[in-house]
């Protein structure tokens, strides 16, 4: 199993699908992990991670090769973010693990990775696309500086052509979502397996917390889309909502959202929590506006597997398939979700509604041993 990021702590959504895939496959197969790392790892880290595999290998590449290795990318016409994950020292490695095992099966978390082993034949192998990075970028490009524009739109150009010409390197493709799927531009795509994420059983468990706030958003608060909600909730929502809160949590938050909590009176920054669900539950509503961005959106299974009932937008709601105004409410104008909003904050017995519903849907339909199974079929045959 070969990741672009150690899959642990879990302060993101691709470390959160690694680590809970690799637990479950974990229980059918002997796993190696390569993961390729641009930080130092910690003991207690590797530890979690090494309880669900025969061997744990990291290769930390360093920013001489990083920057070599983008250079390349303009050479090669290679997205600049496989440039940024690729090494030759780790690729000499993959190559000696390859030789020296007898591997069954390969199988490569996100495109980044699958350079390091797109040419070996004599091994069935897996590519998870987990979601259309191209689009991702594609839907940046409009809130980018202009000096950063060209770049967007160059990097999007060429993962549409990557995620295009990689498929047929692999004899198992899997997405997190039919809508990510419908947007990878191959003939063939349809042949892609929905695989999407689960929910840990730890989030269904009852915590009794007081609501001090009215809002919630959480999440990877560097993660572009992340910012841009949070943006869109304290300038279309919170003004019209003046006596709300809003409760902000999520590993390193970007300036922009340190600047956001510091002038507003209306929102709580808090950073990384140990237990994010004690973040979740200290807010009466979900909220998340999500207008870019691909995938399937962690945070929303989290929230209403804890019974929180949550706001979103279709873009994000496509994806998971709860029902409008039952297991989930969902707009696309900010006179939608302001409506939304005041509604749900003022109604107790709507907001209990929602929230048992949505708990009961992803109890039903989002299970990591659930979707796993899935892989491990395609695995096997």
């Amino acid at each position: 199993m070969i990741v672009s990021r150690f899959p642990y702590p879990l302060d993101k959504g691709d470390k959160l699908r690694a680590f809970y895939q690799l637990r479950e496959l974990s229980k059918t197969f002997d796993v190696t992990l390569f993961a390729i790392s641009d930080r130092t790892i910690d003991e207690n880290s590797k530890n979690i991670v090494s309880k669900y595999c025969k061997n744990v290998h990291v290769a930390q590449i360093n920013l001489f090769t990083k920057v070599t290795q983008m250079g390349r990318s303009l050479l090669n016409g290679n997205p600049f973010q496989i440039g940024y994950f690729y090494s030759f020292k780790a690729q000499k490695k993959i190559k000696l693990l390859l030789k020296n095992n007898n591997f069954k099966h390969i199988y490569c978390q996100l495109v980044r990775t699958t350079e390091y082993v797109k040419d070996t034949h004599h091994i069935e192998k897996t590519l998870d696309y987990m979601d259309a990075l191209s689009t991702g970028i594609e839907r940046r490009i409009e809130q980018q500086p202009l000096y950063k524009k060209w770049l967007f739109k160059a990097e999007s150009k060429r993962l549409t052509k990557y995620e295009r010409s990689i498929f047929d390197f692999f004899e198992n493709k899997t997405i997190i979502s039919e809508q990510d799927r419908a947007l990878i531009k191959h003939p063939e795509r349809d042949k892609i397996v929905c695989i999407p994420n689960g929910i840990d059983e730890s989030f269904f468990e009852k915590i009794q917390t007081q609501k001090d706030h009215d809002f919630v958003f959480v999440g990877n608060m560097n993660y572009p889309p992340n910012i841009e909600a949070v943006q869109y909730i304290d300038k279309n929502i919170l003004p019209n909502l003046p006596n709300s809160k809003l409760l902000v949590s999520g590993s390193s938050p970007h300036q922009i959202i340190r600047e956001l909590a510091n002038k507003s009176e209306q929102i709580t920054l808090t950073g990384w929590v140990d237990d994010i669900r004690m973040s979740y539950v200290r807010g009466k509503i979900f909220l998340a506006p999500m207008m870019i961005g691909t995938g399937m959106q962690n945070k929303l299974l989290e929230a209403m597997a804890l019974g929180i009932p949550c706001i979103t937008t279709p873009l994000a709601n496509n994806a998971i398939k709860a029902t409008h105004k039952i297991q989930i409410l969902e707009g696309t104008t900010k006179e939608e979700l302001n409506n939304m909003a005041n509604r749900l904050l003022n109604n107790d017995k709507l907001r209990e509604s929602i929230g048992i519903s949505g708990r009961q849907f992803i109890k039903e339909n989002y299970g990591w041993d659930r979707s796993t199974s899935e892989l491990v079929r395609l695995i096997k045959t």
